[in-house]
């Protein structure tokens, strides 16, 4: 939650500085901004490369049919929540004033100090392939140096997350909003992202009562009482903004639902892993808003937008346990697959930012549901199955 202040700090003092500093002072948030772009770019591949290998070789072993069943039922809830996400993002966001260009030219004298060019290793989609043949590689071969090698690639990221780039991110969204502020476009902006923030909640409460009446319809159970006994765990999760920090309450919730204990000890830490529902529908929904406050990126159709859903999907394995990972994990694919450039990405991690504990909560309650589905089909006998539990 400090991280959210901090960062609707930058945006206001952006704005103040856009409107009413010298040239001086916002060519040296330009500055900051320039530099905050390219460490970031620089890292967006080397996040997808240590996070996913160490993620597939890290996959329980041994567990047959229950590990395929729970992977596919993630990943098809992340591609459902995904698209629909879309459709009513597409037709709400399309009703939206377009951004103005009333001071175009201002961003033609307002230039960076300094330019650092800081060229990745390597792409996004190279870093994507290789990841996936070591994580299974790896996997399949048991290779524990390998394995200690992604691991303790992925420890080195997550500390230039959590030292450098996420304490430098309220800098970096400071220069966005001043350059917005100085071209005249900052205000159109925000009142998007006011829209865009409600809907994208919104679409979590949507997508939660989804899941959960299909469940328990399916299952015989009352869809009501099964999202009252996910609620503790929700609101854990928004208070932590961490779904690896919320497992405990989640299992415990879990089983409260009727979920055998062991099936619970399973799901829940990996469905932590592979399902960010939640996730995708605010990275969907925003990335919807970003093309509609571009003058250059057209809205798609959902056809067209379906292949980057499908890779987002698979991408959220990559998303770090800290607060903003998943959007940090997901830029490289916005940047590809979108033609998002660094303005765009800028937006998209302030958009991301102030809603990450909904999107969060929504990912965690979700596991609940998908644990239900993968007792069913651990107990085909509905009769086998714990009974659902009344909480106090």
């Amino acid at each position: 939650m400090k991280l959210i202040l901090k960062l609707i700090t930058g945006i206001l003092v952006g704005i103040l500085l856009g409107f009413y500093a010298p040239d001086g002072v916002i060519r040296l948030l330009l500055t900051i901004k320039q530099l905050g772009g390219q460490l970031i770019g620089f890292t967006i591949p080397l996040i997808i490369l240590f996070y996913i290998t160490s993620g597939i070789a890290s996959l329980p072993k041994n567990s047959g049919s229950l590990l395929s069943k729970t992977v596919a039922l993630s990943y098809g809830s992340t591609i459902i929540a995904g698209s629909l996400a879309f459709i009513v993002a597409s037709i709400v966001i399309a009703g939206l004033p377009e951004p103005t260009a009333a001071a175009a030219n201002a961003s033609d004298t307002l230039t960076s100090f300094i330019t650092i060019e800081i060229p990745p290793l390597f792409g996004v989609m190279t870093a994507l392939a290789t990841a996936f043949l070591f994580g299974m590689g790896i996997s399949i071969t048991n290779s524990n140096s390998l394995r200690k090698l992604a691991d303790e690639g992925r420890g080195v990221i997550d500390l230039l997350l959590a030292k450098v780039i996420i304490p430098f991110l309220p800098f970096y969204i400071a220069g966005v909003f001043a350059e917005m502020a100085a071209e005249g476009t900052v205000f159109t902006t925000l009142k998007t992202f006011g829209v865009v923030l409600a809907l994208a909640i919104m679409m979590h409460w949507v997508w939660i009562t989804i899941q959960y009446t299909v469940t328990g319809l399916a299952l015989g159970k009352s869809p009501f009482t099964l999202i009252k006994n996910m609620l503790p765990a929700y609101f854990t999760a928004v208070g932590t903004m961490s779904s690896a920090a919320t497992i405990p309450v989640t299992l415990r919730q879990t089983k409260v639902n009727g979920v055998d204990e062991s099936i619970a000890n399973f799901t829940v830490p990996l469905c932590a892993t592979i399902h960010l529902s939640g996730s995708t529908i605010t990275l969907v929904t925003c990335s919807t808003a970003v093309m509609a406050l571009s003058q250059h990126i057209a809205i798609p159709s959902l056809w067209e937008m379906l292949p980057f859903i499908m890779m987002l999907g698979v991408t959220m394995i990559a998303a770090p346990g800290a607060p903003g990972g998943a959007v940090m994990a997901a830029l490289g694919l916005m940047s590809t697959m979108l033609g998002f450039g660094e303005a765009e990405l800028a937006l998209m991690i302030a958009l991301y930012m102030a809603q990450d504990s909904f999107g969060t909560a929504c990912n965690i309650t979700g596991d609940g549901a998908i644990s239900l589905w993968v007792n069913r089909f651990a107990k085909p006998n509905a009769e086998q199955a714990p009974a659902i539990q009344e909480e106090a």
